[in-house]
């Protein structure tokens, strides 16, 4: 079974790299520039995982991260930091917001995929 991730991701680049990896490995991905465009996806979507950058324009990925769990489609939906934040604190304020992992930026092509699809309940991986 395939599933859909909603990426969050304001960096072309990054968008890139990331929806290859997801997409090679059987995802399909619907991706979000900033965080009210990412809202209004997770609202009318049905996603196994969201990947969330943290430094977004307009509303960062914590006041993201927030909202998305007030929506009731993402009961127990992972949501994945994936930020250059690295800072003595960061992982935590990431957690507090919400988020189920974190995942530091610049990903690692060759480990990306392991660990951000071991948030995901195994029935719905790819």
């Amino acid at each position: 079974m395939s599933g859909n991730v909603l990426v969050v991701e304001d960096n072309e680049q990054n968008l890139y790299l990331v929806r290859f990896l997801l997409e090679g490995a059987g995802w399909h991905v619907v991706a979000a520039p900033d965080g009210p465009r990412a809202l209004e996806e997770a609202r009318s979507g049905r996603f196994e995982l969201v990947l969330l950058d943290i430094q977004l324009p307009g509303m960062d990925g914590h006041a993201v991260a927030r909202e998305l769990r007030r929506i009731p489609a993402l009961d127990g939906v992972p949501i994945v930091a994936v930020t250059s934040y690295a800072m003595l604190g960061d992982r935590e304020r990431c957690l507090e917001a919400g988020c189920t992992g974190y995942v530091e930026k610049p990903i690692n092509p060759d480990t990306f995929l392991d660990e951000v699809v071991s948030y995901v309940r195994p029935e719905v991986r790819p």
